[in-house]
């Protein structure tokens, strides 16, 4: 029992929110890409990645595992992410952009852990997931995350929140 829910009911519930930040997480990133903001969709997304982190910690396991040392990563770039955010209002603008993509990066590259472990045909091809298949499919989406956060960098340029709101003032 985890939070009074069985097992597998968390687990499903932690997928369900693991899925949501990583659907979210996309959004916000085309966002980036698109030069939009959308608050509602970022707000969803830096709870449910927070949230991803935070039941991970909850699972019954014993010792560290790779799954904790990257939660452990995961929120303080969420912190940071957060904070640039919220707290400096887009001020460092370039540091909330990676550090977004980043934590969006995180979940994707958990997603392609868990589907070599739990989909049969690719557990098939990389049982171990120290075969050429898993290697390929994680520096693939690492590839593609490094060149997308680059272009989100250049291409988002959101005025700080409170540039704007002098500006919508002094209007």
């Amino acid at each position: 029992m985890v939070l009074g829910m069985s097992l597998q009911t968390f687990t499903l519930v932690h997928v369900l929110i693991s899925l949501a930040g990583i659907a979210s997480g996309l959004v916000v990133m085309y966002g980036f890409l698109t030069n939009k903001r959308l608050e509602g969709w970022t707000l969803v997304f830096l709870t449910t990645t927070a949230l991803t982190s935070l039941t991970g910690f909850l699972f019954p396991f014993k010792g560290m595992t790779p799954a904790i040392m990257l939660g452990v990563i995961s929120l303080p770039v969420l912190t940071v992410t957060f904070v640039t955010r919220y707290l400096l209002h887009l001020a460092w603008r370039k540091t909330y952009v990676i550090t977004a993509c980043v934590a969006v990066y995180f979940n994707v590259f958990v997603l392609v852990v868990q589907s070599f472990e739990k989909i049969p045909g690719l557990k098939a091809i990389a049982p171990t997931q120290k075969e050429p298949p898993f290697a390929i499919a994680q520096i693939a989406v690492l590839v593609l995350f490094v060149t997308l956060t680059a272009l989100a960098v250049k291409k988002f340029h959101a005025e700080p929140l409170s540039t704007v709101a002098s500006a919508a003032k002094a209007a």
